[in-house]
């Protein structure tokens, strides 16, 4: 009898499945033809200079000066190549890499100044000083964002974290003249309505995004009572806060351009980058930020091995709240020495977004946080330069590029997996 060797069909190995990533593409397209549409309709001659410069460095940087309408299509033919390549990549799978979206975008902003500053002057360094002085509350925002959502709580609450912060700083400062303490009580006051986001959110199982919105319109309505109940009638007393001075570092503070914008700062701007520096170490180093990432990505699995995984989130949310917190302290300790009725403005949502736009990073919102203060800083500049874009979309500025910036160029993303999830044990 002869044996048959059966021998069983060979797995089948399912091919990889290849997707097009258009969005990148289409989004450099719509901007490279809103540039050509505003170089042909709104023609612009002359020279366009930059200053370089600045009166406090040592060394004396010249002016830069460029012919306006070459230069400004020039750049616009690099864009449109940068562009087509955008389309090959997408129609051929590939996907391109980070640089490509970067480069576009200095030269995309580059190209625009250039229009913009026909026979005008740009002060480069007052430019970008301006922009990092804007993002600063912006940053510890979003920084505050990246911690809450990490732990697995959505931190709507940014804007009100902001304005409660804002106001109880103004309000201990002038109390005790000493803006230290306007600055401990800003962070407790974002830790008050973190506590309060947190124990709806977490303990009560409220949706979080509603009890977030509900918090910001309650401390509106809150510090909007007690400014006009309090803090006008004794404005003197009450409201006129002591705010941090600039101190120069020596050497670092000489250094052309980067100088001035970045080691020319108040106490909370150096505060700023030690947090930064702090919050990304530890999210991604420490046992700390182990525990954090665990129980906003996998609550179960983090249960079981004894992370104790509400009271985890409870006491991180509090810690975005503070740091929120020093981030409304900014408004009115520096930028403003006296609190006014929703003097946030709706930062704190533009905060959100760098969240999202910088993929709950902490390095990565910080740069969007950045992009976000550069639009605002640069809608006070064309109105300087008196460009022919009419006012009321200078004022929109800063929320178009953030719409741009978050459903345009920040891809396919994907936050924490528990994010926005209460969790109940077993």
């Amino acid at each position: 009898m002869s044996a048959t060797l059966v021998t069983a069909p060979a797995a089948s190995t399912a091919a990889p499945v290849k997707i097009r990533h258009f969005k990148l593409a289409i989004s450099l397209s719509i901007v490279t033809v809103l540039l050509a549409l505003l170089f042909l309709l709104a023609p612009r001659t002359g020279e366009s200079r930059f200053r370089l410069g600045d009166a406090r460095s040592v060394l004396d940087l010249p002016t830069v000066s460029v012919p306006t309408a070459a230069t400004s299509w020039a750049v616009w033919v690099i864009l449109l190549l940068l562009t087509l390549y955008a389309l090959w990549a997408a129609y051929t799978y590939r996907r391109p890499g980070a640089w490509l979206p970067i480069v576009y975008g200095l030269l995309g902003i580059f190209a625009f100044l250039v229009w913009a500053a026909a026979d005008g002057l740009v002060p480069v360094t007052g430019l970008l000083f301006g922009a990092v002085s804007l993002s600063i509350p912006l940053i510890f925002g979003a920084l505050g964002g990246v911690i809450g959502e990490r732990s697995g709580v959505v931190n709507v609450a940014i804007e009100g974290q902001f304005l409660f912060g804002a106001f109880v700083a103004a309000l201990l400062s002038s109390i005790t003249h000493n803006p230290f303490v306007g600055l401990i009580g800003a962070m407790i006051g974002g830790v008050l309505v973190a506590f309060v986001l947190a124990a709806f959110s977490i303990k009560y199982l409220v949706d979080q995004v509603i009890v977030g919105v509900v918090l910001n319109v309650l401390v509106a309505g809150l510090t909007g009572f007690l400014y006009g109940a309090l803090l006008v009638p004794n404005e003197q007393a009450l409201n006129s806060a002591v705010v941090f001075e600039r101190w120069k570092i020596p050497l670092l503070g000489d250094i052309p351009i980067i100088g001035p914008v970045l080691f020319n700062q108040t106490f909370i701007g150096y505060l700023m980058y030690v947090t930064v520096a702090l919050v990304a170490w530890g999210l991604y180093r420490t046992r700390w930020g182990l525990r954090l990432r665990a129980v906003g990505e996998h609550p179960q699995a983090a249960d079981t091995v004894g992370i104790r995984v509400n009271t985890t989130r409870f006491w991180n949310v509090s810690l975005a709240g503070a740091i929120a917190g020093i981030g409304g302290a900014y408004f009115t300790l520096v930028s403003v020495p006296q609190f006014t009725k929703d003097m946030t403005a709706g930062l704190g949502f533009i905060a959100l977004a760098a969240v999202i736009f910088g993929r709950w990073d902490p390095i990565r919102a910080t740069f969007a946080a950045l992009l976000f203060g550069f639009a605002t800083n640069l809608r006070n500049l064309l109105s300087v330069l008196e460009t022919p874009i009419p006012v009321e979309f200078m004022a929109m500025l800063p929320y178009i590029v953030t719409i741009l910036a978050v459903a345009g160029f920040a891809g396919q993303i994907r936050g924490p997996a528990a994010a926005g999830k209460p969790y109940i044990k077993g």
